[in-house]
Order: structure tokens, then C-alpha cells, then sequence
């Protein structure tokens, strides 16, 4: 799976699990360490183990993929989870507005996610 697809399915999954305020930064032209970051917001201690458990549990049964590492844990609030071309940041909002990744960031764009097509209902009659 290329980088980009992966970043994309990353967001839909943390969407999955009602992660707040996912974004998706292209950093391939501002870093070489990796391809994009996903970065999550979750409620509190609960909330982001479902968001990492579903993350990291999908992407191996479905897609046999493992990070290459995880930072962090749930306790501290920010748990990184390296796929090498893609790392996930998951962070409480607290954790998240103190180190600002995205304004850190701020040069790489942001991959938007593509509108659902509207649903066309029959017409009336």
C-alpha cells in the first residue's frame, strides 16, 4: 500500500473510533524521516486506546502492516505509532494544543478528505 493510501486509511479508521480533529500533513517535501503525519485528538485515556487499538489492529489483520515502532503511551497522552512512511500521532487536546505539531508543520499541506458523493434520492411520484 503506498504512502498515501495508507495516511488515508489511517484517518478513516481513527474516524471510526470518533477521534476529533484528524488532519493529515503531506511532509515528504519538509522532512525525510517519513511521507505524511496523521494526527488524532482523543477525549481522554479510554478514548485513545480505542483510537490506537483500532488503528494498529486493523491495518495487521487486514492489511498484515505493523509499526516499525510506538512512542508514547496512553498515561503521557500522546502515543506515536510509526508505519514508517506514515506516523500517527494520537494526542489528548491538551497535549495536542502544547506542542502544535501543525503549526510546527505549518509549510506542509494538508491531504483534505474527499467529499461524499450526495445520495439522489428518487423523484417524487
Amino acid at each position: 500500500m503506498d504512502a498515501r493510501k495508507l495516511a488515508l486509511l489511517c484517518r478513516e479508521l481513527a474516524d471510526n473510533k470518533k477521534a476529533e480533529n484528524i488532519i493529515i500533513l503531506d511532509v515528504r517535501e519538509l522532512s525525510s524521516v517519513t511521507d505524511y503525519f496523521v494526527i488524532a485528538t482523543g477525549t481522554s485515556e479510554p478514548h485513545l486506546r480505542a483510537i490506537m487499538d483500532e488503528i494498529s489492529d486493523r491495518l495487521r489483520e487486514d492489511h498484515g502492516l505493523r509499526p516499525h515502532a510506538i512512542d508514547g503511551t496512553i498515561r503521557t497522552a500522546w502515543v506515536v505509532l510509526d508505519y514508517f512512511d506514515v506516523i500517527v500521532h494520537l494526542m489528548r487536546h491538551d497535549v495536542r494544543a502544547h506542542y502544535d505539531l501543525e503549526t510546527l508543520w505549518g509549510d506542509a499541506p494538508r491531504l483534505r478528505p474527499r467529499r461524499r458523493a450526495a445520495s439522489k434520492a428518487p423523484p417524487p411520484g
